[in-house]
């Protein structure tokens, strides 16, 4: 009986939990994130009720925060994480010494430059290989966080308030953060491994313990029925997300061994099976990998949630709201009907943050500028930029098709029903085909795949827009049009 060599579970921080990994047979990295998370979930209890706010204890509760998270980063990272250190304390002397006119000219070129120079050097010189979780993840949150802070010092201190937009006006900050401020607000135990990004203000007001009660205030201001609103607990939705992560990891377990990608994607396989059977393969494939993802990102939040951070108010049936940090809304991505729709819910802080880093503040072609900024940030290999052009033409047919067809559907309840189900299996189908580069990374096998899958999306999306005329709805124009208006009036001030 031949013997099988020993599987080696790789990771750049500790091995102490290599046994572990070996016992579960799954990587070492994914090990050490796991753990720290559940690590991080205990500290945020701990530190939501042991170390509650008040006047006397917002700087303890900035060092407890920044040194839980050094410990976390160090741990999974081992010397990779003098990255975040390093760049961190660069920018922070940035933040220091620049003008306001420039600091965020000078941040946001530091911060992506550092980050492309890591990306390029674990990927291309010093062959890192890829892991799971490696330090690049929480330097690209880092990048956000340094980026968006500039820009909001630069807001709140160099602009008059009358050039700012209202979303910019309500986080922009008067007053430059002092350093235990700066290293708590980038490298804290609640995002230092994956995040998500949220903004310095409502940080700051949760360590001082004003976020809750500011936006109770608030609430009963706007509306009256809420006369007196108790502080509410964050422990059930805790919960709720912990049994989604659970049955995340549940299923990530189960399918995505069952479903491997590398499966299929050769010579052999692909030739030896029909058109129709690689298309619900790979579709099938991304849907197994996605439980990863809503793992990580859900118990994020929840560890978030758990601090006491991410109240964001009360919805419409008079529920409590903890979702200010969330990255994602799981039950709109799977019900998706759109294009849009999908990546709406999807990774939204990082949406948010392209939006007002780029889109809001660029003078010209602010769609072609955000991509460019998007497919910098999130890295090098060629899998990312054949995901990002690839989603421009097939999001435009999208578009064209609902603007020119969807119209005729709405004449009755199961017509529309039936446009619904159309568009949703043509939005799942379309979101597996646009995002399997950046799965695949590479740009060998994202060729392949392309020319087995016959570039089927991407024809048809080319034939959508030759043959259907592009029209927008009357929200559509109002939108543009004042969008045209705001750029029309800032057209000759200098570029912010």
């Amino acid at each position: 009986m031949e013997n099988k060599a020993p599987v080696v579970f790789r990771t750049t921080g500790s091995t102490l939990l290599y046994p572990v990994s070996e016992f579960l047979r799954m990587p070492l990295d994914q090990v050490n994130f796991v753990v720290c998370q559940l690590f991080a979930l205990m500290s945020a209890f701990w530190f939501r009720c042991y170390l509650s706010p008040n006047k006397d204890r917002k700087n303890i509760r900035h060092v407890v925060a920044t040194t839980l998270g050094t410990l976390f980063g160090i741990f999974c990272f081992g010397w990779y994480s003098l990255h975040f250190f390093i760049l961190v304390s660069v920018c922070y002397v940035i933040m220091v010494k620049a003008g306001v006119d420039n600091i965020h000219r000078f941040s946001l070129v530091t911060a992506l430059g550092y980050l492309s120079i890591c990306q390029i050097s674990r990927v291309y010189i010093f062959d890192y290989g890829l892991l799971s979780t490696d330090f690049s993840g929480p330097l690209m949150i880092i990048t956000q966080k340094i980026t968006a802070l500039a820009f909001q010092v630069h807001d709140g201190i160099g602009r008059k308030a009358e050039e700012l937009t209202p979303d910019q006006r309500r986080l922009s900050i008067k007053e430059k953060p002092s350093l235990i401020e700066y290293l708590s607000y980038h490298l804290n135990f609640l995002s230092i491994l994956a995040g998500p990004f949220s903004n310095y203000k409502d940080y700051i007001s949760f360590i001082e313990g004003n976020d809750i009660s500011m936006k109770l205030l608030e609430i009963q201001t706007k509306q009256k029925q809420y006369e007196r609103l108790t502080i509410p607990s964050p422990t059930g939705p805790v919960i709720r997300k912990l049994v989604i992560c659970g049955v995340s990891v549940f299923l990530f377990l189960t399918l995505a061994k069952s479903f491997p990608v590398a499966h299929m994607l050769n010579e052999q396989s692909m030739s030896k099976t029909s058109f129709l059977s690689r298309v619900c393969y790979f579709y099938i494939a991304i849907q197994a990998g996605k439980p990863k993802y809503y793992f990580a990102w859900t118990i994020a939040d929840a560890v978030h949630n758990a601090a006491g951070y991410g109240f964001s108010g009360i919805d419409d049936k008079g529920n409590f709201r903890w979702d200010l940090v969330s990255n994602l809304n799981i039950w709109n991505i799977e019900t998706a009907t759109s294009f849009k729709m999908y990546i709406d819910n999807w990774n939204i802080q990082t949406a948010g943050w392209l939006k007002r880093i780029c889109y809001d503040r660029a003078p010209y072609y602010p769609t072609a500028l955000t991509f460019v900024l998007s497919a910098v940030w999130h890295g090098v290999y060629p899998g990312y930029y054949f995901t990002f052009i690839t989603a421009i033409p097939i999001t435009m047919a999208a578009r064209a098709v609902r603007n020119n067809i969807r119209h005729h559907f709405l004449v009755s309840q199961m017509m529309k029903t039936m446009y619904d189900i159309m568009t949703w299996v043509f939005t799942q189908f379309a979101v597996s085909y646009t995002v399997m580069p950046f799965i695949l990374l590479a740009m060998e096998p994202t060729i392949m795949y392309y020319k087995y899958m016959y570039f089927h999306f991407h024809i048809i999306s080319i034939l959508v827009l030759i043959l259907l005329p592009i029209k927008k709805n009357p929200h559509s124009i109002q939108y543009h049009s004042f969008h045209i208006h705001v750029k029309e009036k800032y057209r000759t001030r200098r570029i912010q």
